[in-house]
Formats: C-alpha cells, structure tokens, sequence
C-alpha cells in the first residue's frame, strides 16, 4: 500500500470516526436519540449553563454536531464541517472549562479534543476517499477554508462571550439580592 493511499485510508477512518461520534452527540440534542433530550430538554440545559436565547442554542448545538458529522464521515463540504463541528465544540469547552482539563473530573479535554480533531480534518482535506473528491472538491477550495473557519470563530466568539456576560449579569444579581437579605430585607 503506498503511502499516499494509506493517508487517504486514514483519513477516511478519522473522518467517520469523529464524524459518526459528533452525529450521535448532535441526534441526542435534536431528536432525543441515544438517551439524549432532544430540542426542548436540550434547551433547558442550555437555559441551566447560561446560554441564551436556550431554544436556539441548543438547535445550533445540535445542528452543528449533527450536519457537522455527517458532513465529515461524507467527507462533503470538509472544511465547513469541521468548522461547524469545532465550533459546537468551542462551546461545550467553554461549558466544561471550570472543570479542569480532564474528562473524569468533568473537565473540557473530550469536546476539545473532538473540536480539534474535526477542524484538523476541515483543514486538511477529506483525501480521496470522500465525496469532496468525487465532486471535484468542489466545497472544498481554499476560500471555503477561509471564510468557514473564520465564521465558525465569530461565531463561537459570539456565543462564548454571551453566555459570559449572561452569567456575570446572573452572578451580580445573585449577590445583590445576597446583599439585601444580609441587610434585613428578604430577597424579591
């Protein structure tokens, strides 16, 4: 087997990979599939984490995992598909972050290391064994790269930042009805 076959064979097996595990994550938050709480439980986590408009967050989750994954295990429109994914996962660190770095303490290392290996492969390409390549690569030009990437980026900026300020707004609330209970007033 020559080495640009055995890349184009490994490649194929990362992409449905972490296309197939980024699909099922995404199905549990749309559909409920797989245990999952579909769009309204879904958005009542998003609500809990902080993120807002929840309804909305959680569809774009979960079309982000889901589109993203079939996307890249397709190896169609790559570049878009891992920025999508990356994207989604920006979030969930973002999520998991307080936690530390590993996942058996709760910790981000599993979105992270999901959001990387799914932009890694936005970048590099589905190789040939993907519908990119039947197509010409059509979805997959160096522009595409570029502009996907770049609102990916934005856009999880967006989203991060958000929530950020959602639950400083939420914290400073909190302590000043902390505030006015110690003071001998109850909270309203």
């Amino acid at each position: 087997m020559s080495t640009l076959n055995r890349r184009d064979l490994g490649l194929l097996v990362l992409r449905v990979g972490t296309g197939v595990v980024l699909a099922a994550h995404g199905t549990q938050k749309l559909f409920g599939w797989f245990g999952g709480g579909g769009v309204e439980g879904t958005a009542q986590a998003m609500e809990a984490m902080g993120f807002h408009p929840a309804r909305e967050s959680a569809i774009a989750a979960g079309l982000g995992e889901t589109g993203g994954g079939v996307l890249l295990a397709l190896g169609l429109a790559t570049p878009a598909a891992g920025a999508a994914a990356a994207g989604a996962m920006a979030g969930a660190v973002a999520v998991h972050a307080p936690a530390g770095f590993f996942a058996q303490s709760g910790g981000y290392e599993y979105p992270a290391f999901l959001g990387f290996t799914a932009a890694a492969l936005g970048i590099a390409g589905a190789g040939r064994n993907s519908l990119d390549h039947l197509t010409g690569h059509v979805l997959d030009r160096p522009w595409v790269v570029a502009t996907a990437f770049l609102g990916s980026a934005v856009a999880a900026a967006a989203v991060v930042g958000r929530r950020a300020q959602h639950r400083a707004e939420v914290a400073r609330d909190l302590a000043a009805r902390d505030t006015e209970w110690t003071e001998g007033e109850p909270p309203a």
